[in-house]
C-alpha cells in the first residue's frame, strides 16, 4: 500500500511539473510576440487584412493627394503589442509595390497609418 502512495505521489508530481512548463513555454511564447515577433499573415485575402490595406491606401491619398488604388495584398505580417500592427506589401493601380504599416485597435475603433513606402523595383 506504501509503495502504490509513492507512486502515484510521483505521477502526480511528474503531471504537475509537465503541466507547469507547458503553461510557462507557452505564456513565454506570448510575451515574446507581444514583444515585438512579427508573425506571418497566412491568408492575406482576409477580408480585415484588405480593409486595412485600402485603409492605408486612402490615407497615402488622402496625405498625398495621389489617385492609388488598391490591386492586391502581396503578403504580409502582424506584430501584436497594444493593438496590432500589419506591415503590408501592396500592388497599387501605379503597377508598383508598396509596403504600409498601420495600427489598428479594433476595440477602440482605431487605424493609423505609421508609414507608407514605395518599394524598388526587382
Amino acid at each position: 500500500m506504501a509503495v502504490m502512495k509513492v507512486r502515484c505521489l510521483l505521477l502526480l508530481v511528474f503531471v504537475t511539473i509537465v503541466v507547469v512548463s507547458t503553461s510557462t513555454s507557452t505564456s513565454s511564447e506570448a510575451v515574446r510576440g507581444r514583444g515585438g515577433v512579427w508573425i506571418p499573415i497566412k491568408n492575406v485575402n482576409e477580408r480585415n487584412v484588405v480593409e486595412v490595406a485600402k485603409f492605408a491606401v486612402a490615407e497615402y491619398d488622402s496625405a498625398t493627394d495621389a489617385t492609388l488604388r488598391l490591386r492586391r495584398v502581396i503578403k504580409g505580417e502582424k506584430q501584436v503589442v497594444a493593438g496590432t500592427t500589419y506591415r503590408l506589401v501592396l500592388a497599387a493601380s501605379d503597377n508598383n509595390n508598396y509596403e504600409a504599416v498601420v495600427l489598428e485597435k479594433p476595440w477602440l475603433r482605431y487605424r493609423s497609418l505609421d508609414s507608407f513606402r514605395p518599394l524598388d523595383r526587382a
